[in-house]
């Protein structure tokens, strides 16, 4: 049953902790429910890219399909293994070459990697002084809080506003925090705010993991997708070892094969040969064929290059529409805007009258973030659109939005 606003503001601390534990996607749907859209809808609230998959995927497919007669190896195909190994040599300025052997795992898409690897990094890094801690940047990827729970770690919200360019403060962790870290979830590009860090941000993240023996999670799924400069990846921070720090990628946002759920994780040696013993248990096998597609789509990187120029000239669209209205710069990275709606009401309130008016559907950015100890939300001001309908559809409903909102 839906709620009200009302409703929501009036919960129980325990009600409202159920409440934004569940699915954003599914909040919205009670949010909006019996409004009906005051235009022909245009949905830009799922990061589902929407742009043609490569060509070469039904004849790679078709060429390995007796392949889904046998069980595939839960740590990937040797040549998938080799060929992400050399992508990320050619992608990244690495200290030394990715081994594919030990330093590779394929993943059912990153959402399983991401969620399990909370579990494996609780057992690997040992005790904690204190109560163990998963770090978590705020706003965030849902998966990140979902693993600190099934890890049965304390999930610390990391507040990420535009006074710090929209990235976690390393300042403000202490020495107390950082003791019982077990995993810190990070995302370059970030996702909602499409921020990017640099290779110093990096490195200063690397340092913290080795002397309080923590993991990094780098959450790396829109490296692809950038307006100028390629965002720097946390191997190229990790050095020549790759200790304490594990990157995670997709195809999902890279070759628009979000159904194919193909992905890999890389780096420390040591945390990966702890994963792979959990996954080996827990996790899904991926299918030989779709690890062949995989090895086509990170060996071509024309299809990766018009699919950035893509998304580059509707956020040329965005520039012009939007101009410097609700807080817009155009973001490094990924394909999302962050407008700032605080003179609209709010992000639940933009979001209704969004729908109402203009039918355009988008994301509150409340329920993209957890409230901080102090009451505070770093989303509720703002709202999320997903730059991933066609250009035609995209002016519309930008155009839709400075409509309504003025």
């Amino acid at each position: 049953m839906s709620m009200t606003l009302a409703q929501r503001e009036t919960l129980s601390p325990a009600a409202a902790a159920a409440e934004n534990s569940r699915s954003p996607f599914v909040r919205l749907t009670d949010l909006i429910a019996g409004i009906a859209p005051g235009k022909p809808a245009i949905n830009l609230s799922v990061g589902e890219p929407q742009h043609a998959i490569p060509d070469f995927v039904g004849p790679v497919l078709a060429q390995h399909v007796a392949e889904f007669g046998r069980y595939p190896a839960n740590k990937g195909a040797e040549q998938f293994r080799q060929s992400v190994a050399q992508w990320l040599g050619r992608r990244y300025d690495l200290a030394k070459p990715v081994d594919p052997e030990h330093e590779v795992l394929v993943l059912s898409g990153t959402r399983e990697g991401l969620f399990l690897g909370a579990i494996a990094a609780k057992r690997y890094v040992g005790n904690r002084v204190g109560p163990p801690a998963i770090l978590i940047p705020n706003p965030f990827y849902a998966a990140y809080a979902a693993g600190a729970a099934a890890a049965e770690c304390e999930p610390v919200y990391l507040p990420c506003t535009r006074e710090h360019g929209f990235l976690p403060d390393l300042d403000a962790l202490d020495d107390a925090l950082l003791k019982r870290t077990v995993a810190f979830y990070f995302a370059s590009p970030s996702n909602p705010q499409g921020a990017v860090a640099d290779r110093t941000y990096l490195e200063r993240l690397v340092a913290l993991a080795r002397r309080y023996g923590f993991m990094i999670f780098a959450d790396e799924c829109y490296c692809e997708i950038y307006s100028k400069d390629k965002p720097a990846g946390m191997l190229e921070a990790a050095g020549a070892g790759f200790a304490n720090t594990i990157v995670f990628h997709s195809l999902s946002k890279r070759s628009n094969l979000p159904g194919l759920r193909m992905g890999f994780v890389a780096g420390d040696r040591n945390f990966l040969a702890a994963f792979l013993e959990l996954r080996n248990v827990a996790a899904p096998q991926v299918p030989v064929p779709l690890q062949h597609v995989a090895i086509a789509a990170y060996n071509d990187e024309t299809h990766v290059v018009r699919n950035r120029e893509l998304y580059n000239a509707k956020f040329d669209l965005a520039d012009q529409i939007i101009g410097d209205r609700y807080g817009y710069k155009r973001p490094a990275g990924g394909f999302f805007l962050w407008l700032d709606v605080s003179k609209h009401g709010g992000s639940e309130a933009a979001t209704k009258k969004l729908w109402a008016e203009a039918g355009v559907r988008v994301v509150p950015g409340k329920y993209l973030a957890r409230e901080q100890k102090d009451g505070s939300n770093p989303g509720a001001n703002f709202i999320r659109i997903a730059m991933v309908q066609n250009a035609e559809a995209t002016a519309e409903a930008l155009h839709r939005i400075v409509d309504v909102l003025g």
